[in-house]
C-alpha cells in the first residue's frame, strides 16, 4: 500500500523547503539533540562544541548544529510549556521520518536521542538546590495527551496523583528512554517529575491569586506508590516523554534543581548549577 501524502495544510513547509516553525531541513539536524527552554541558553551549550557549522533563529526556536570530536550534535531552544514541545517533537520527527519532497512517511523509521537540559524546583526537602536530577518518569498535569493515542506504559503514578489532588481529569505518565538512562553514572540522582501547565498556580505558587488546590506541595511530596515518590516540578518533561514514546524516540530530561519549594529556597548560583549540568550532559552523552 502506497504511503499517504500529507496535505500542505497539515505539514507546512517554508518557501525554501524547511519545516515551518523550526525552519530546519533534514541536513541541519544531528541524531543527538540537546534541548533547552531559554533561547539564551543555546550558546551556553554550543560554546563547548569543537565547532558550529549551522545556526538558525526562528521565534523562540534557536538551533546550533556542530561537532564534539567525531560526534555531530544539535542544541535547540524550545520556549516553555508542553504546547511548544508538541510543535518541536512533531517537526523533529517529520525531519527524519517524513520525505518532505513527496510528503510521504518513510518506511524505515529513525530514532533520535533527545536530551532536555532544564531547570526545576524540588518538592522534597532532601533534594537541595544546586543538585542535578534525571527524570526516570514524567507525569503530565496538562491536557496534551487528550489529543493523541493512548500511552502503552503504566499509568499507576498518574492515577495516584489524580486521586491525591482530587483532579477532574487523569494526568498522563511516560518513562524516560532506558538506553539514555543506562548511560548515567550510578550516583546520578533519578526521580519522578511532575510537568505542570504553568509556573504559578499549577505549581502551587501564590502571588495575588490563591491556587484552587490547597497544600499542593505537601500533598504531592507525601505521595508514595510502590516505593516511588514525586521529586520535582517543571513544565516540559512529560510532554517530551509521551510524544517520544509514541513516535519511537529516546528521551531524557536532566534537571538543574534551582529551587527547593518546601524550604522556600532559591539557588543563588543558578547559572553555575545549569552550566555544571550542561558540561556533565555533554561529557556523558556526546
Amino acid at each position: 500500500m502506497a504511503s499517504r501524502q500529507i496535505p500542505a495544510s497539515e505539514l507546512i513547509l517554508n518557501s525554501d523547503g524547511s519545516i515551518y516553525h523550526l525552519y530546519l531541513k533534514p541536513e541541519n539536524l544531528a541524531s543527538l539533540v540537546f534541548t533547552v527552554g531559554d533561547p539564551d541558553r543555546v550558546g551556553m551549550v554550543s560554546k563547548y562544541f569543537d565547532r558550529v557549522d549551522f545556526t538558525m533563529k526562528k521565534r523562540e526556536f534557536i538551533t546550533h548544529t556542530g561537532w564534539i570530536g567525531n560526534r555531530q550534535v544539535t542544541v535547540m531552544s524550545t520556549g516553555m510549556g508542553t504546547d511548544n514541545i508538541e510543535i518541536l517533537m512533531t517537526e523533529l520527527d517529520a525531519l527524519v521520518n517524513v520525505n518532505l519532497e513527496t510528503r510521504t512517511i518513510k518506511s524505515e523509521k529513525k530514532s533520535l536521542q533527545i536530551i532536555r537540559i532544564g531547570t526545576s524546583g524540588s518538592m522534597q526537602k532532601d533534594i537541595p538546590v544546586g543538585s542535578h536530577l534525571a527524570s526516570k518518569v514524567g507525569i503530565g498535569l496538562d491536557t496534551l495527551m487528550q489529543f493523541y493515542p493512548e500511552l502503552p506504559s503504566s499509568q499507576e503514578l498518574a492515577k495516584a496523583v489524580q486521586t491525591k489532588l482530587d483532579l477532574p481529569f487523569q494526568p498522563y505518565q511516560s518513562p524516560a528512554g532506558q538506553e539514555l538512562l543506562d548511560k548515567l553514572p550510578y550516583d546520578f540522582l533519578q526521580g519522578i517529575t511532575l510537568t505542570c501547565p504553568g509556573f504559578y498556580g499549577p505549581q502551587g505558587r501564590e502571588v495575588r491569586l490563591r491556587p484552587r488546590i490547597d497544600q499542593m506541595i505537601d500533598r504531592l511530596a507525601a505521595l508514595e506508590v510502590s516505593g516511588d515518590r514525586l521529586t520535582n516540578f517543571e513544565m516540559e518533561t512529560a510532554g517530551y516523554y509521551a510524544l517520544g514514546e509514541l513516535l519511537g524516540h529516546q528521551m531524557l530530561s536532566l534537571n538543574a534543581i534551582v529551587a527547593n519549594r518546601p524550604l522556600g529556597q532559591f539557588d543563588q548560583n543558578a547559572d553555575k548549577t545549569v552550566d555544571n549540568l550542561i558540561r556533565k550532559a555533554l561529557e556523558i552523552f556526546a
